[in-house]
């Protein structure tokens, strides 16, 4: 039974059998599957230092973004990259995927690492969004990660499929 439908996801109550054969009601989300990108400029990444409502506060995070209806998620990389940074990239490189929260949620998020960065006249900031961008060294993210800087799940996935931190 659907319980909400809105432009992004929607959300479900089912019937789920286990595989101990055990059926039991679910809720389950349904969001647009993603990308995150890290853009990374010679000894420097890109991140974003944005507000995120949810948890009334600023945090640090890898440009990140729905994939469109039938969008290819490299395309919404490129794209993503363009409207949270302002740059474009020359080489997009996949990095597999991640399932954020599998307990609630079927979300994937793309991950890619863009290299070749310069500033794109396509840029046009989302209204809605509070973002800042933020040069990071790249030798310093797994630092600030263990030191508790950077906490965004996806950009934490995200920075150690490209680097190996």
């Amino acid at each position: 039974m659907e319980i909400f439908r809105g432009r992004r996801l929607w959300i479900e109550q089912r019937h789920v059998t286990l595989p101990n054969g055990l059926v039991r009601e679910k809720v389950i989300v349904h969001p647009s599957s993603a990308v995150a990108i890290l853009p990374i400029d010679g000894e420097q990444c890109k991140l974003l230092r944005q507000y995120r409502y949810a948890i009334d506060d600023y945090i640090l995070e890898a440009p990140a973004g729905a994939i469109e209806t039938d969008e290819d998620p490299l395309v919404a990389a490129g794209r993503e990259l363009i409207e949270e940074t302002g740059f474009a990239a020359d080489t997009i490189e996949p990095r597999g995927f991640i399932i954020t929260t599998p307990g609630y949620t079927d979300e994937k998020i793309f991950l890619y690492e863009a290299h070749g960065l310069s500033p794109s006249r396509l840029f046009e900031k989302d209204e809605d969004e509070v973002i800042e961008v933020v040069n990071v060294r790249v030798q310093d993210l797994n630092r600030m990660i263990r030191d508790g800087m950077i906490v965004d799940a996806k950009t934490i996935c995200l920075i150690h499929r490209c680097l190996g931190c």
